[in-house]
């Protein structure tokens, strides 16, 4: 089994929200730190997503620990597809766009350090590690070299001396130095360069001669001249100047005086004359040495013929002159030459030099090109059919033949001929070598052809070639079989790529041709034709793509398409139908043959595709303090709550009354015969029906301070003379709702049916005791003799407080549905009044002013403080915040890439799906469909207003739908009338049952808010 290769790995930037917050985030970081900050930088001719490049590098330990390992940084760009041609090159590329960008980021949210100043980071080059550890001392010690190629993954530089050796070229991994030079001796043949002290020393020996002992060997002549030294005071050089080879320190046996006059007159010997000759060497005299040769060679060799005049003339002639054509045209003659073997050549070279140099490979340098590719493609008829395709470029062509295409203005009945042909049996498993060869030919051929259209500039040179698309048309109907697989595929990405130059109608047929290949298995073809398909006449400055001629099946199969989890299928799909119901003409093929309202339900699904929703809690109005007045009201008992106190015993009963009724509050006051008349009115009735004494108002009223301590009975005065005796109870107030002896609240029936001035006002502990509450004693309902309801239909209009669902009359329901509704009343009455008490419960935890907990026993304060109290009578509450939390749907989207600091616009399916829904509502009502429902309606509706579209169908589509009796019984003549008086036409029908869902997706996604303001000023 071969083995597999691992699939190369795609680096794209994936501008998601968490990039752009990311990206911020970033662009924020270096201008507080005041270094330069690349967004995209760039590898080459990808774009590096920084985001993935911190995750991996990070992933993997950080910018220290991948420096520190030996080739991690080549490891990180194969990670991230990164890898291209260099790879030394690519890994400091990359090491250097993170050391900018970040290096510091890392270092201050990974590690949670302050990151060295950006004059030894940023402002210096990516060299070794050690990030989380430099500082301004240890850098400056260190003294790093700062040159752009120093790098671990380039050559590391090494400080030698030039005589020391490298001692392994491996363990430095730098390059290799050049040894020490090794110096050959050569002997003096002249006579030595005399120094000045050696003529300081000659000139000053007395009785000096030229009789001298000869020196007895040149060591011996070379250590005299270095022992010797200058006469007389003359300066003495502390490094004498030392010829090649002599000894570098001179010799001085002990016990010898080097001042002795024999010393001091010695003078060296003449240099003796040695005689030299030239001696004749290969290397010295290469000519000498080759004669010699060649007249030995002629001595037993017979004379040479004579040259011949052809060598002559091309020996004369400049190098390169008879080079022959480059490779190039070497192809291209080839190609047209006929023979099988030349084109053989000719197309395997064609293929590695389209995919290689596409960029610059170009039918309009190279003429007859296109003719040669084209013609060897279309030597498949004869594989499969009883036919040669030829071209023919004669004006007066005859179209009698058929198999010559017509090379000027092309084949228009190209498919009426491949229909004519007879199939030839072709075994799709077991092929000849005959005809495989040629197989390979004919899809070297189309594959040359496939990548050189990738350069725009090819695609509109062979879009004006008339045969191309004879021959797309033919590969694109060759038979069902495996081998021709790969040549449809291409033929296909021809035609994706040549279409946007191309005005085809619907009779075109390549055009017809490609609209049938969507009905195929192979998805590759199908979204390879569906993009051709959208692309046609994309270039063309006047024409549009106007899709006629669509069958109605292959609409319908789109449309069920888009039910299906691929994106990629679904988008090409979607951009399909927004280019074939920006037609009028389109759409009376689309509302006749198909199920529009299907297929409006899926664009409305499609509107939140991949749909990430999010939820922000908004403040309206914050925590405020809040000052309810004092009120001498105190609130009826509640009948649950009187039968559980009077149960009880004086002054058990006037202690949970009391706790129950009232509430400490320093500055409140109520008048002692407003408490004592409220207490009367809750137990004096009861208690006489039982038998029972009343407590007496004395004693009632001590008990107050007993219950409370900080309240007390008090006497003021009131009137412009204090003439009017007033007697208080100062500390408590009444509660504004009452509370069981345990402190559970009580909330109020807030039902006021019409004409009715004030409120229910009953008190219930809980909701269900409410709900029942309403259904006994406002709605009359009894239960049955299990205690259930009975679920009977009715009209029922909703009373509570300021709701406006159900208004009078009401509304026809049964009592489960209208008492549902009553039930969100009732919980929201229920949490309201839950967070009330709670509010309140905490403003009385909170300490007392300290004016209140003064005392003092002269009647001036007692005065003050009274009139202090008098202003003072409120309570602090603290009313809550109030805020709403709202729901987004954050779809996909995309910068405008010429403003790249615009703010995100809408992309990808859900915009494409919101664009094909304006069509319909925009075209739909221009329609000859629309016109046939409005007669229709006028017909059976007795010309009830059709309104701005109309809508008489709805009679003939209810019909169908309940069995096509239109005249069956009660029930299909009221649905009919129904249907007659209802205005609207198509879009009536198509958006009706999906505006609720509309005006969600309007709500709560914001990019795709103004393309449904748009569809729904359509629909107005």
């Amino acid at each position: 089994m071969a083995p597999t290769t691992k699939p190369a790995i795609e680096h794209t930037v994936d501008r998601t929200p968490e990039y752009e917050k990311f990206i911020e985030e970033l662009r924020v970081f270096h201008e507080k730190r005041g270094t330069n900050f690349d967004p995209e930088p760039k590898m080459g001719n990808l774009t590096v997503d920084l985001l993935k490049l911190f995750k991996h590098i990070v992933a993997h330990g950080g910018y220290d620990k991948v420096s520190d390992e030996k080739l991690m940084w080549r490891k990180m760009c194969e990670g991230l597809g990164l890898m291209r041609h260099n790879a030394p090159a690519d890994a400091y590329t990359l090491k250097q766009i993170f050391y900018k960008n970040l290096a510091a980021y890392e270092i201050k949210t990974i590690h949670n350090k302050e990151p060295p100043p950006p004059e030894i980071l940023e402002f210096t080059t990516a060299k070794g590690g050690g990030l989380l550890t430099r500082t301004l001392e240890n850098y400056a010690r260190s003294k790093p070299d700062t040159r752009e190629g120093s790098n671990d993954e380039g050559t590391p530089t090494k400080e030698r001396r030039p005589e020391d050796a490298p001692t392994s070229s491996r363990a430095s991994r730098g390059l290799r130095e050049a040894p020490p030079p090794r110096v050959i001796f050569h002997p003096e043949t002249h006579t030595p360069r005399q120094t000045r002290h050696a003529s300081a020393q000659q000139s000053g020996a007395s009785g000096s001669s030229s009789q001298q002992a000869p020196a007895p060997s040149q060591a011996t002549r070379s250590s005299q001249s270095q022992a010797s030294a200058p006469a007389g005071g003359a300066h003495h050089d502390p490094h004498p100047h030392t010829g090649r080879g002599a000894s570098s320190h001179g010799y001085h046996p002990a016990g010898h005086d080097p001042s002795t006059p024999m010393i001091q007159s010695y003078g060296p010997q003449a240099p003796l004359q040695l005689p030299l000759r030239i001696v004749d060497t290969p290397a010295s005299n290469p000519d000498l040495f080759a004669r010699k040769l060649r007249q030995r060679r002629q001595l037993r060799q017979p004379a040479p013929p004579a040259p011949n005049p052809g060598t002559l003339v091309r020996a004369s002639l400049p190098p390169g002159t008879l080079d022959g054509p480059n490779i190039y045209e070497r192809c291209l003659l080839a190609l047209r030459s006929g023979i099988r073997a030349e084109q053989a050549f000719a197309l395997y070279h064609l293929v590695k030099i389209s995919f290689e140099r596409g960029d610059k490979y170009k039918f309009s340098q190279f003429s007859g090109l296109a003719e040669g590719l084209t013609e060897v493609a279309l030597s498949v008829g004869g594989l499969f059919y009883d036919v040669e395709w030829t071209i023919s470029n004669d004006p007066d062509l005859d179209d009698g033949e058929a198999g010559v295409l017509d090379g000027i203005n092309g084949t228009p009945d190209i498919l009426e001929r491949i229909a004519e042909l007879r199939p030839k049996d072709v075994q799709d498993s077991l092929q000849p070598a005959e005809l495989a060869d040629q197989m390979t030919l004919i899809t070297e051929a189309v594959l040359t052809i496939r990548n050189m259209v990738m350069l725009p500039e090819n695609a509109w040179f062979i879009s004006d070639y008339p045969p191309i698309n004879a021959l797309l048309c033919i590969l694109l109907n060759l038979p069902p079989l495996d081998m021709v697989v790969e040549l449809k595929h291409s033929a296909l990405d021809i035609a994706e790529q040549i279409t946007p130059y191309l005005t085809l109608d619907a009779q075109d047929p390549l055009y017809r041709t490609l609209l049938a290949q969507l009905g195929s298995s192979d998805r590759g073809i199908i979204l390879t034709a569906l993009r051709a398909l959208g692309r046609i006449a994309m270039n063309h400055p006047t024409e549009t793509n106007k899709l006629g001629g669509v069958p109605p099946a292959t609409l319908q199969r789109l449309i069920d398409w888009l039910l299906l989890n691929d994106d990629e299928l679904v988008d090409a799909c979607l951009d399909f139908l927004y280019q074939y119901t920006a037609e009028v003409s389109n759409m009376d093929v689309l509302l006749d043959g198909t199920n529009v309202e299907h297929l409006v339900a899926h664009l409305v699904r499609l509107l939140s595709h991949g749909a990430k929703r999010t939820h922000r809690e908004v403040v309206l109005s914050e925590a405020q303090i809040s000052y309810v007045p004092a009120t001498e009201y105190v609130v009826p008992i509640p009948k649950d709550l009187q039968e559980r106190l009077v149960a009880l015993e004086e002054p058990d009963r006037c202690y949970a009354w009391l706790r129950c009724f009232f509430e400490e509050d320093p500055e409140a006051q109520i008048t002692q015969i407003a408490i004592w008349q409220a207490y009367n009115a809750a137990f004096l009735e009861p208690l006489k029906r039982m038998g029972r004494p009343m407590i007496n108002a004395p004693e009632f009223i001590r008990h107050i301070s007993t219950v409370y301590q900080n309240a007390g009975a008090q006497v003021i005065r009131e009137g412009p003379n204090g003439e009017i005796q007033k007697f208080i109870m100062r500390g408590i107030r009444p509660r504004p709702h009452p509370v069981t002896p345990e402190g559970r609240a009580y909330f109020q029936c807030q039902w006021q049916p019409p004409g009715v001035a004030v409120k229910c006002g009953t008190w219930n502990l809980t909701a269900e005791a409410m709900w029942r509450h309403i259904l006994a004693d406002h709605l009359g309902e009894t239960p049955n003799e299990d205690g259930k309801f009975a679920n009977r239909e009715a009209l029922y209009h909703c009373a509570w407080q300021r709701c406006a669902k159900h208004p009078p009359p009401g509304a026809k329901l049964h009592l489960a549905h209208f008492m549902s509704h009553i039930k969100t009343h009732l919980k929201a009455e229920e949490a309201r009044h839950l967070a009330a008490a709670a509010a309140a419960a905490a403003a009385q935890e909170a300490p007392a002013s300290p004016s209140s907990q003064r005392r003092t026993s002269s009647v001036a304060a007692a005065a003050a403080a009274a009139a202090t109290a008098a202003q003072k009578r409120s309570r602090v509450v603290v009313k809550p915040a109030k805020s709403i939390t709202l729901s987004f749907e954050e779809t996909a989207s995309a910068r405008d890439e010429r403003n790249p600091n615009a703010p995100s616009q809408a992309a990808g399916i859900p915009l494409s799906a919101a664009l094909i829904l304006r069509n319909i509502a925009r075209n739909a009502g221009r329609t000859a469909a629309e016109e046939r429902l409005v007669r229709r309606r006028d017909k059976r509706g007795g010309g009830g207003g059709g309104g701005k579209h109309g809508g008489g169908r709805w009679v003939e589509y209810e019909s169908q739908r309940n069995g096509g009796d239109e005249d069956g019984g009660e029930d299909g003549e009221d649905k009919k009338k129904k249907d007659a008086d209802e205005p609207g036409g198509w879009n009536e029908r198509l958006f009706r049952p999906v505006m609720p869902r509309l005006f969600e997706v309007f709500s709560e996604n914001r990019l795709l808010a103004p393309y449904l303001t748009n569809l729904f000023q359509l629909l107005a």
